[in-house]
């Protein structure tokens, strides 16, 4: 069966995409479900949960990883929950707009972790860009994509 649930990783998302999921779940009755290590205001709506995990490091990923079917969405920006969410049939979603499919996560894994390996040897690579309104046009467009298919 497939399940056509929204899960977020919801504690480093842009307030703008979770902003766009509260409205995409209430127009299109698909249930949304953010998982955070704090609580996270979410608006009064029978397809809008939040479920808060303990602190821990990689709670709010596994705790998703469990509870993700085929066929479901998953928000994150963390390439290695991206990578067990694709495995268990989840189409996957950055807040940037770039999909994660089976074709490009090894490849994005292994960019990841090379780039960890220069941080941990003390060069400094920079963090991400800040987030855009390109990049809130690009999740907008991926999703309403993703929404399409669904019903």
């Amino acid at each position: 069966m497939i399940s056509n649930k929204i899960w977020v990783d919801a504690d480093a998302c842009p307030n703008a995409v979770k902003e766009m999921l509260f409205r995409a779940s209430e127009r299109k009755s698909i249930q949304l479900v953010l998982v955070a290590n704090q609580l996270i205001k979410v608006p009064i709506s029978p397809f809008v949960s939040m479920i808060r995990v303990s602190s821990g490091f990689d709670e709010a990923d596994n705790y998703i990883v469990k509870q993700v079917s085929k066929g479901d969405l998953v928000i994150t920006a963390d390439i290695p929950l991206a990578a067990d969410a694709i495995e268990k049939g989840a189409l996957v979603l950055n807040p940037r707009g770039t999909v994660y499919t089976t074709e490009n996560i090894k490849q994005t894994l292994t960019m990841r972790d090379f780039m960890e390996e220069m941080r941990s040897s003390g060069i400094h690579t920079g963090g991400p860009n800040s987030f855009s309104q390109a990049d809130k046009h690009a999740f907008a467009q991926a999703l309403d994509k993703w929404l399409a298919k669904v019903k």
